[in-house]
């Protein structure tokens, strides 16, 4: 976040704690909730996402947390120091990064994920199953195919009943399973919308006066072959940042920038440049003896993607490959 003083030396008119009630595109204004009216030439929408919950049932405690914001990390932080019991709904980074954390500092930790494999939209089944082998040693359990039907409050503690009927006991929860994309302002304007809101190589909406980026946009991107993506990173948002800004003043360029995604996880460092769907061929380069390796994804013999497990060289390498479409072979 920029100091204050710093908005008004560059002339931007920063108004926090402002939400936009309305896009009115053919006067090419927005208006507030407070009803304030805001002219445009170009608009950008960056309005992010939001978790998914799980609807009511976690409205039944106070122990339930997600995290969102600092002030979210500091609330997990202080219930983690009291804590003995913790449920982890979702097995995807943030939860197995939790999930190391919690071990630590020797809280019991049950994973509890609706799917078959840890991070299994995000990584190859190899590096799923490696990961779930290094959280299994720490001592997690995990519970896959399970969902929570309901959980009950008691004094000290929370009873989690799983969608096969098994209980579980907790005196802290975490939901990390997932985000929604904010794309209500947009599709209440006629902007298109599909899983974010749609931008071309500019990042221009359906509206080329308006923008989307970061994680409320999607977008047909060249490294994963020209289909649509949204992408949930910091690299991500920051690299649309940057290109939105160069686009809006003249210096036209198209978004190229190889995807980066990394998690550290109490030893293991996964590291990922590419984009890969989980049907995508794995290879195996090295092995998973001490929990190094790399994992090469192809989709119809081209490079993809690339996963790498303390391996730092062969992540860079990684970048140049994929950045440079070099055409590596799965056989090579």
């Amino acid at each position: 976040m920029q100091e204050p003083d710093y908005f008004a030396q560059n002339a931007i008119d920063f108004r926090p704690s402002t939400r936009v009630r309305y896009i009115d595109r053919e006067a090419r204004m927005v208006e507030t909730v407070a009803g304030s009216i805001i002219p445009y030439d170009k608009l950008i929408l960056a309005i992010g996402a939001r978790n998914r919950t799980l609807q009511d049932v976690t409205d039944r405690t106070c122990r339930s947390h997600s995290i969102r914001s600092l002030d979210d990390s500091r609330s997990l932080r202080a219930a983690l120091a009291t804590a003995k019991r913790m449920v982890i709904v979702g097995a995807g980074f943030l939860g197995l990064e939790v999930a190391a954390v919690a071990r630590a500092a020797n809280i019991d930790v049950d994973i509890v994920e609706s799917g078959p494999l840890a991070l299994g939209r995000a990584v190859s089944s190899i590096t799923s199953r490696a990961l779930q082998e290094h959280h299994e040693k720490l001592g997690s359990n995990f519970h896959f195919g399970e969902t929570v039907a309901d959980i009950n409050s008691e004094s000290e503690t929370d009873n989690i009943r799983l969608s096969s009927g098994k209980m579980l006991q907790a005196d802290s929860i975490l939901v990390a399973i997932g985000v929604e994309p904010n794309v209500e302002l947009a599709a209440s304007a006629a902007l298109e919308v599909r899983n974010g809101i749609v931008v071309d190589h500019a990042f221009r909406t359906s509206d080329p006066d308006i923008y989307a980026i970061g994680d409320c946009a999607t977008f047909s991107y060249g490294h994963a072959y020209q289909r649509l993506v949204r992408l949930e990173s910091v690299q991500n948002a920051v690299d649309h940042a940057r290109a939105v800004a160069l686009n809006i003043i003249g210096l036209s360029e198209e978004y190229d920038q190889v995807p980066l995604f990394w998690s550290d996880q109490a030893g293991l460092r996964l590291q990922i440049a590419g984009v890969a769907d989980p049907t995508d061929r794995a290879i195996l380069r090295a092995d998973l003896v001490g929990e190094t390796a790399s994992i090469f994804r192809f989709r119809d013999e081209r490079l993809v993607a690339v996963e790498s497990i303390n391996r730092p060289g062969d992540h860079m390498q990684a970048r140049k490959l994929l950045k440079t479409r070099a055409p590596l072979r799965p056989e090579e």
